[in-house]
């Protein structure tokens, strides 16, 4: 386990357990003392979790982090679905982001291509989103035009939900949505924790021409509480390598796309 992945596994053991001890760190997660030590400063310098003598005890805000402040973990998968999202945006066309770890490191993806490609310079790519940190990073490329839905931020995932959403999204057509999900049920559709992300990631797939789903082979293995829309309603899904045969074959079952990363 890199120090990426032992910290976010390491506060979210804090947050179930209330406090931990230095030693409990240890023995827990198979580090050294001074290791140990390091990795609560770093978690208290965050104002992820308080230090304590000998340890470290929860925030009472520590259940419900910011995304930029949780460390995201299966990066590398990420980090390819991301990539491969990039290649697949064409330059003048409209695309769409959600919130969420995958997306926020797609819509970077897509960003450097942006500088980077010199078609892109010549043509206006239009980037629709809910999440304020996606619109933020990108809004810097100039080759990029940002169009934020409104609505009010969810401190969670910097996503922007309620009804002021339903104000522009029935007004416009998307190209392409990127759709970042925290569940896949082959058999229920899409999910998400939170019903007002779940209403406007809803929206999203209404207004698009064609919906892409990026889920990491873990959201297969996972429920949340919020149905997005059916999985027959979105046209493609791109995952790691790390997906189970019966799942694959569910998509496929679908008649949905599935891409891999």
């Amino acid at each position: 386990m890199d120090r990426e992945d032992r910290l976010s596994h390491l506060v979210d053991y804090i947050i179930a357990q209330g406090t931990v001890h230095v030693e409990e760190v240890m023995e827990k997660f198979a580090v050294s003392g001074p290791t140990a030590r390091r990795d609560l400063d770093a978690l208290a310098e965050q104002q992820l979790v308080e230090r304590t003598r000998g340890g470290a005890r929860s925030n009472p805000t520590s259940a419900d982090l910011p995304l930029r402040l949780r460390t995201s973990r299966r990066w590398h998968e990420k980090s390819a679905i991301a990539r491969k999202v990039a290649s697949l945006v064409e330059p003048g066309s409209v695309i769409a982001f959600n919130g969420g770890t995958t997306t926020t490191a797609a819509a970077y993806e897509v960003g450097v291509r942006a500088a980077a490609d010199q078609s892109f310079a010549g043509a206006e790519t239009t980037v629709v989103t809910n999440a304020v940190n996606i619109a933020n990073d990108l809004i810097v490329r100039p080759q990029l035009r940002i169009v934020v839905v409104g609505g009010v931020a969810r401190a969670r995932s910097y996503e922007l939900i309620g009804p002021l959403t339903g104000l522009i999204l029935p007004e416009i057509t998307i190209d392409t949505l990127f759709l970042g999900v925290t569940a896949v049920d082959t058999s229920r559709g899409l999910f998400t924790t939170h019903e007002g992300e779940a209403s406007v990631n809803a929206a999203l797939v209404a207004a698009a021409r064609r919906t892409v789903v990026l889920a990491d082979a873990t959201k297969f293995a996972t429920t949340a509480f919020a149905r997005i829309c059916p999985l027959d309603a979105v046209d493609a899904v791109i995952v790691d390598d790390g997906i189970g045969d019966g799942d694959a074959r569910a998509v496929h079952d679908a008649g949905i796309e599935l891409i891999r990363a």
